[in-house]
């Protein structure tokens, strides 16, 4: 239902319930284009956790939404006028809509070639600027990263206290690190991790420390891009302070902020940034192709499986390069799970999910780490910090243990590690992951 202080407008009689400001025409033709199959309900990881609930069934809102299409703007509603949806349809609707990771992989499977990702960002915006969306804590993002240009309440100047003092950041180079918000702040052992890895291989970084603003993807994901612009503006500020440096490359070890960068920001900017942005993963793997990462460790015969962050993976293409980092890495025996790269199961984070429905966020990362289960994996890796978070929680959940603390190493006795690539890398390589506080 809605929630209080959420202004739904009253709508006339024989105006239409809902507008369409913002859907793509091309995304209202494929509402319609859905031959409804039913195929995506054999893959969505939401309906899976959801006890196989219909209501929030990719097919069943496609239906649901082309029927207040219909009403709202059909051949009947062009000559008498358009009918009333009841508020309370509209609202549920809303609620089931937000239900849903926006991973992606509805549109991989779909018969018809329907962009269900784009489909369900613009319909959510809708909904938010009618007053129905977003759901739950997601409402409190244009307020943190707008005003903070952070979603964790941290001051911007804190940004690089996490660099320990062994690492050295350039003042200029051709390449820079764009931490994220969760590296800088939450999970500080992925940006020790990076930066100790890239001076290990002698690559020279810079980085914008505190004239780094979020990177809006989670305004964008909830369907909130429009609220005070904030996404546009950060993409405008870091891709110009970008620029500003003369950088050529832009590394990212956060898979949120690589798609926002890769085709958030040149959609709202209306061009491609000056420089090439490259996930770490990418990167690493195009140097072991050259033969210049040296291991000194060896993961003693683990055997290592890969989850494929929806927004490093389905969403911008990358599949390749963490799986050639895993493969290289001593006494790694690499296997796949059964559903992998653009078929994989979504960690349950994305969308506004983890923040907005915890509870559907750990039913999906529950089923993924029972994935890792039954190819008997000792370590369970990806390459985003969310999946990190959430993949561990699944576990912790399935087995029984303690929360555990997400901005140090994962425990090593757990019964299966949840781990970033970056932080097993830089293990590998001989190199501490104690991050700053630790150091002390």
């Amino acid at each position: 239902m809605a929630e209080e202080g959420k202004k739904i407008p009253k709508v006339p009689k024989g105006q239409p319930a809902i507008k369409v400001d913002v859907i793509d025409p091309m995304h209202l033709l494929q509402y319609d284009a859905c031959t409804r199959c039913g195929e995506c309900e054999n893959w969505c990881p939401a309906l899976d956790a959801m006890d196989k609930d219909k209501s929030i069934s990719p097919k069943d809102k496609i239906s649901r939404w082309r029927d207040f299409m219909g009403k709202s703007y059909g051949l009947r509603a062009k000559l008498f006028g358009a009918r009333a949806i009841p508020e309370e349809d509209i609202q549920n609707f809303n609620d089931n809509l937000f239900h849903c990771t926006t991973c992606g992989v509805c549109g991989t499977v779909c018969e018809g070639g329907l962009n269900t990702i784009e489909m369900w960002e613009s319909t959510r915006q809708q909904l938010v600027m009618r007053g129905n969306g977003p759901y739950g804590k997601q409402s409190l993002f244009p307020k943190l990263i707008g005003e903070m240009h952070n979603p964790y309440m941290k001051d911007q100047k804190d940004r690089l206290l996490w660099v320990p003092d062994d690492v050295e950041i350039a003042d200029n180079s051709d390449v820079a690190y764009f931490a994220g918000c969760t590296a800088g702040f939450n999970q500080q052992v992925l940006g020790v991790s990076t930066a100790r890895v890239l001076n290990h291989l002698n690559v020279p970084f810079i980085m914008l420390g505190e004239d780094e603003w979020c990177c809006g993807s989670a305004l964008i994901r909830t369907g909130q891009p429009h609220i005070g612009d904030t996404p546009r503006e950060a993409a405008i500020h870091n891709v110009e302070a970008l620029e500003a440096t003369g950088v050529k490359k832009v590394l990212f070890a956060c898979a949120g902020c690589f798609r926002a960068a890769s085709l958030d920001w040149p959609r709202l900017m209306g061009r491609k940034p000056n420089f090439e942005v490259v996930h770490i993963a990418d990167f690493l793997a195009e140097l072991i192709d050259q033969g210049k990462i040296k291991w000194e460790k060896s993961l003693g015969n683990k055997t290592v499986t890969y989850h494929d962050p929806c927004h490093l993976g389905r969403h911008v293409g990358v599949f390749e390069g963490p799986r050639k980092v895993l493969s290289n890495m001593p006494g790694a025996n690499f296997v796949e799970m059964e559903r992998n790269r653009d078929l994989q199961r979504c960690c349950g984070a994305g969308g506004g999910v983890k923040a907005g429905i915890p509870d559907l966020a750990l039913g999906i990362s529950s089923a993924r780490v029972k994935d890792a289960m039954d190819v008997k994996a000792d370590i369970l890796s990806s390459a985003c910090p969310f999946c990190r978070r959430n993949l561990g929680d699944g576990r912790d959940s399935i087995y029984g243990v303690e929360g555990t603390n997400f901005d140090l190493r994962d425990n090593e006795e757990n019964e299966m590690q949840v781990e970033d690539l970056i932080v097993l890398t830089a293990e590998l390589m001989g190199l501490s992951t104690d991050i700053k506080s630790q150091d002390k």
